[in-house]
């Protein structure tokens, strides 16, 4: 199983290379391939972070949905608050 730490650079890299592809694609709107592997990098970022926050909790505020009356998401450690071992 991959661990939390890891999980977290890998969403960091496919951030990257997908800003890096969007901003080509501004320049170059009809480049096939690189459409492609945005679509890719896009889909397996969206499914990462699926499977992080079902792991670990919510990334990002966005992705925090459970709060009928009381923004408890700031009740759980900061991600830099976490112990490195990946315990909560």
């Amino acid at each position: 199983m991959i661990d939390r730490e890891t999980m977290l650079y890998e969403i960091m890299a496919l951030d990257f290379a997908g800003t890096d592809l969007n901003l080509y694609l501004d320049t170059h709107p009809d480049d096939k391939d690189s459409i492609e592997l945005y679509n890719v990098i896009s889909k397996k970022r969206t499914e990462l972070v699926k499977s992080y926050e079902t792991m670990f909790g919510p990334i990002d505020p966005r992705g925090y949905v459970n709060s009928d009356s009381t923004w408890d998401w700031i009740e759980n450690p900061w991600p830099w608050n976490k112990p490195k071992d990946g315990r909560c």
